[in-house]
């Protein structure tokens, strides 16, 4: 969502020439498709990433010269064999297809609005039929009740409304088509304003969440202290209605102030957030919990499997950067919908991995400089 951000951040500048999108992934990739590059008219630099780091040299040096002719789809390669023209190190061991397009087009600004806007809260489907074979480019733009916003010439409503249902595919007919939801940034409330909750707000920020800071003190509810947020407000529980709290949210409560925080509790469990943590002890949480379930008059047990407290996962480390990273990973995966173990190689999984092929594929690759300089890419090409 960061990545979204800066984008039309340097869209918006004026400064745009080409934009690269993910568009398809064949095997293990660092990026997956949707995400983007944007690169400028002056000296190479560029916004956005579309690998770990080994292509983006090559693509954006390149790029301008790649859309000459207009809108074009190149394949890289990121495994090694005796067969490869142009193995990159990505480490990844599979294939991406980029779409090149240049900046300035009635697709490209469509595509700019609609990012745009979805930062402010709104939501899109856009489709693009990627260029080759015997397609051609084209783009279409999605309001949240499936209306036309965009659509460049020459396209039907028929084709425009048989691709919205479904997901990115490929046929002989259309080529291949990228559908994308745009969704609005994860939203994050902030409930207190002291020192603790200002490494949360910046951890949030960076991940391109929307956050919003409420206290009823006014002398922390203030905006100089949380330059990161969206909004800094000054409100108690029972105005929990001018936060416009919903079930999407993640919330994390830290007043450090009981009575505060059994009246936000209270105010904000009947809503069920999608991640609601509750700072404190366990002892203090319960306390908490058990007054608020009175307050509401919500069953103890529905209460309990509302929040997360004491809150954040169990990180170790002191002080409130750590507690932040604690509290963020926690509401993170969970809005994610991947909270509950980590990721770890066993005996067996290396024994199978080793099994299907050898170490060539990445340790002879180098990092974004081609073996033979001949683009293994044709237009078009996904199958």
């Amino acid at each position: 969502m960061m990545e979204r951000r800066q984008i039309v951040r340097a869209a918006q500048q004026g400064d745009a020439e080409v934009l690269v999108t993910l568009v398809r992934v064949e095997g293990s990739s660092y990026r997956q498709p949707g995400a983007r590059l944007l690169t400028s008219c002056s000296g190479g630099a560029y916004t956005g990433m579309i690998s770990g780091g080994c292509l983006e040299a090559e693509v954006v040096r390149k790029a301008a010269w790649r859309v000459r002719g207009g809108p074009v789809v190149e394949r890289y390669s990121t495994l090694y064999d005796d067969t490869a023209d142009i193995p990159f190190g990505l480490g990844c061991g599979g294939a991406v297809d980029l779409l090149f397009e240049a900046a300035g087009t009635p697709e490209f600004e469509a595509l700019m609005r609609a990012l745009a806007a979805s930062l402010e809260g709104e939501e899109f489907t856009v489709i693009t039929w990627l260029p080759g074979g015997v397609a051609s480019f084209a783009r279409a733009v999605l309001d949240l009740e499936g209306g036309v916003v965009f659509a460049s010439a020459g396209l039907a409503p028929m084709q425009i409304e048989t691709a919205r249902k479904e997901s990115s595919h490929w046929n002989a007919a259309t080529g291949f088509v990228l559908v994308e939801r745009l969704l609005a940034p994860q939203r994050l409330v902030v409930l207190g304003a002291g020192d603790d909750a200002k490494p949360l707000v910046r951890m949030a920020a960076l991940l391109g969440w929307s956050v919003l800071v409420a206290d009823g003190r006014a002398q922390l509810a203030r905006p100089e202290r949380f330059p990161e947020a969206q909004l800094v407000a000054i409100a108690q529980g029972h105005e929990v209605g001018l936060l416009d709290i919903s079930a999407a949210d993640a919330v994390v409560l830290m007043t450090h102030s009981y009575e505060q925080d059994r009246e936000w509790l209270a105010a904000v469990l009947p809503i069920a957030p999608r991640y609601f943590g509750v700072l404190g002890a366990k002892h203090r949480s319960s306390l908490l919990v058990s007054e608020a379930a009175t307050m509401t008059g919500l069953p103890l047990a529905d209460c309990c499997e509302r929040i997360y407290a004491p809150v954040g996962l169990d990180l170790g480390g002191d002080g409130p950067e750590a507690i932040a990273l604690a509290v963020l990973s926690e509401a993170h995966a969970r809005c994610m919908g991947k909270l509950g173990k980590s990721l770890r190689l066993s005996v067996d999984d290396v024994a199978s991995q080793v099994e299907s092929g050898g170490v060539s594929r990445y340790a002879q690759a180098q990092c974004a400089v081609p073996v033979i300089p001949v683009v293994n890419a044709v237009a078009g090409q996904f199958e």
